[in-house]
């Protein structure tokens, strides 16, 4: 169990209870999202520690590790997922001004955004925690995949991109991986993030039943303000906020299967749609931000 006396962003004791969110996913068990009062960051409090968390991954519906199509919430995931994928290769293109470099996937899963990169002519390696998920990487996309202890053998500014798709909420430690990320990066290299917005219209809306909290698996609630004082110390620059537009729905369809709605299909699509519209001229209040870091060139 891990409990925090002060403000893991900001270090300041103006610390409080903020909601209490249950794990639907898996376990039943309720968690406390604590929120700090000097910076409004929110974040787990008691989350188990790194040796206890695998528990709370440790099921075939767990898309990003096991790859199902079981279930028609997963079937959707699939398909808007490819739609994506082609989405997240304009999108490197775009803010790279690259067609081909290097670029390390960190939390891969089953390898389906990497080999997307692969195939577009970029020398790809990923980071998954997984063993399961790396294996399959392996088999069926030829990825060079490496568990998360061997960051500390890819080689000093190496790569002119690094992802993390919905992957840095989970980690135990994530300046770090940061501090990682920018040894790893060439100078003026580019680190894109996506995170799930706690200050989405979506998550106000639904508060604790909101599926994106998914406590305990997510450990740190961002909203832009707060990445921004996040990437800052870790010594980025933070560029133009991106957004997944489709996330809204999958997160609205979960939260009302969370709430035990009659229909949470129809219901979910229907509460995201002014959500979805809205935040096309609010990028702040996305459901999901895709956050760009630049790594300073000296």
């Amino acid at each position: 169990m891990v409990h925090h006396n002060v403000c893991p962003l900001c270090s300041s004791e103006k610390i409080f209870f903020y909601l209490k969110c249950t794990d639907n996913f898996i376990s039943k068990e309720t968690f406390d999202i604590y929120k700090c009062q000097t910076c409004n960051f929110e974040f787990t409090q008691d989350a188990p520690g790194e040796f206890e968390i695998s528990k709370y991954y440790e099921s075939d519906d767990y898309i990003s590790h096991s790859d199902t199509s079981r279930g028609l919430t997963n079937k959707i995931y699939r398909f808007v997922r490819n739609i994506m994928l082609c989405r997240k290769r304009e999108l490197i293109k775009d803010i790279t001004g690259r067609k081909k470099g290097t670029l390390l996937d960190i939390g891969s899963g089953t390898g389906y955004f990497a080999s997307t990169m692969l195939k577009a002519g970029w020398d790809v390696s990923g980071i998954e925690i997984n063993e399961k998920a790396r294996d399959f990487s392996k088999i069926h996309f030829g990825l060079k995949i490496f568990a998360p202890e061997q960051i500390l053998t890819l080689k000093y500014e190496s790569f002119d991109c690094i992802t993390l798709w919905h992957v840095l909420e989970h980690f135990h430690n994530p300046f770090k991986y940061i501090s990682d990320i920018s040894r790893l990066l060439k100078p003026g290299g580019l680190c894109i993030i996506a995170l799930p917005n706690c200050d989405s219209y979506d998550a106000n809306f639904y508060k604790k039943a909101w599926a994106a909290y998914d406590v305990p698996r997510h450990l740190w609630h961002f909203n832009p303000a707060t990445f921004r004082i996040f990437s800052e110390k870790a010594g980025f620059t933070l560029g133009k906020l991106r957004s997944l537009p489709f996330d809204v729905f999958y997160i609205s369809i979960m939260s009302e299967k969370y709430q035990g709605s009659r229909f949470p299909f129809l219901k979910g699509i229907i509460t995201a749609l002014p959500f979805a519209f809205l935040s096309l001229f609010n990028k702040k209040r996305s459901s999901s931000v895709i956050y760009i870091l630049r790594k300073p060139i000296y």
